[in-house]
């Protein structure tokens, strides 16, 4: 009877496939490559700096992977290597070299080490990136931005009322910046035509249940915020226990996780342990399974197992696509005369 039922299924579905981040990136790189020939022809060579203080050899290992992909698609890339306690003066360098127009840190530098500012040394290193240089989206305003579902960077008041910025009413022209990570899952899900394009923009994740394994401040939550901002009922799910975020609304939930798989049909991954598999015997027909840690969150074999399975292992390539994109943002927005034009 099993045999029979997985037959039904897959001829309903089709066999499980696995999705190469190559083919997703390509098109947005080719994009990437456009719009840096048109801003060569300004005279603008747009340079990203990335500040490494870790001593990380991942971390080393990425930045030296995004500083090829930067070289071959026309954008200067600096890895800046400093030991920890010469990073903040190296930031401010940085922030006012009117050459630099994008600056990441791989994190993380301090671990929750406090700041003498207040809170931990990354999270003020992450505030003060500038908003016309942060080309992660985590600063204070962007992150803030993303959270509250404010698309545009310039649509809000800078006269302050009692303490509260309040937006103008009018439509942007400069698009907010997403983390680049949360950002590269959205084209994923873009691609699999998970978004509804008959619905309303904003509005294209509606009816659609997504679970998303890792609540970290840099991808998890943000990326869980944005499918919530998109209409999505979205479970995240961590050490510490299980939210269910709806638009600007996170409340515990105390359904199981193996009910959660089962009424869930995007399923992202990003447990940063080798130790984890997500239970694929949970996993529903024609489900979407990205995998967004360094580890395999997966077994592959068996998930393949499952009819009708899209399954993206790694998202490397897109993020750093994405990261190439903001970048171009940041141009367009602060640092050319003529807006660069860079897609949605």
């Amino acid at each position: 009877a099993n045999h029979r039922f997985a037959s039904l299924k897959m001829a309903e579905f089709g066999p499980a496939e696995k999705v190469k981040a190559d083919d997703i990136a390509a098109p947005f790189r080719e994009e990437i490559r456009t719009t840096i020939a048109n801003l060569k022809k300004d005279g603008i060579v747009p340079l990203l700096v990335g500040f490494l203080a870790n001593g990380d050899v991942a971390a080393k290992k990425y930045a030296e992977w995004t500083g090829k992909a930067c070289e071959a698609d026309g954008i200067k890339f600096e890895l800046r290597e400093v030991a920890k306690e010469e990073l903040e003066d190296a930031l401010m360098a940085a922030n006012n070299d009117p050459t630099v127009h994008g600056i990441m840190i791989y994190y993380p530098c301090f671990g929750a080490a406090p700041s003498f500012y207040g809170g931990s040394m990354d999270d003020y290193l992450r505030d003060t990136v500038p908003v016309e240089k942060d080309v992660e989206g985590l600063c204070h305003t962007y992150r803030t931005n993303l959270y509250r579902n404010i698309r545009y960077v310039d649509t809000m008041s800078r006269s302050f009322s009692g303490g509260i910025e309040t937006p103008t009413g009018k439509k942007g022209t400069k698009k907010c910046l997403l983390p680049c990570t949360p950002l590269a899952i959205i084209k994923i899900l873009e691609h699999l035509k998970v978004y509804d394009e008959k619905l309303p923009m904003g509005d294209r994740m509606h009816g659609k249940n997504v679970v998303v394994i890792n609540r970290s401040e840099i991808v998890g939550r943000p990326l869980a915020a944005m499918l919530a901002n998109d209409g999505a009922d979205v479970y995240s799910i961590d050490l510490n226990g299980v939210y269910i975020m709806r638009r600007g609304k996170m409340v515990e939930c105390t359904d199981k996780v193996e009910d959660i798989l089962a009424k869930s049909k995007i399923i992202i991954t990003g447990v940063p342990t080798k130790d984890y598999r997500l239970p694929t015997q949970h996993v529903q027909p024609g489900s979407m399974v990205i995998n967004i840690s360094h580890f395999k969150n997966v077994d592959e074999e068996e998930l393949l197992k499952v009819p009708g399975v899209k399954y993206v292992p790694l998202v490397g390539k897109v993020t750093v696509a994405m990261l190439e994109r903001n970048l171009l943002r940041l141009t367009q927005n602060f640092h050319s005369g003529a807006a660069a034009n860079v897609g949605n």
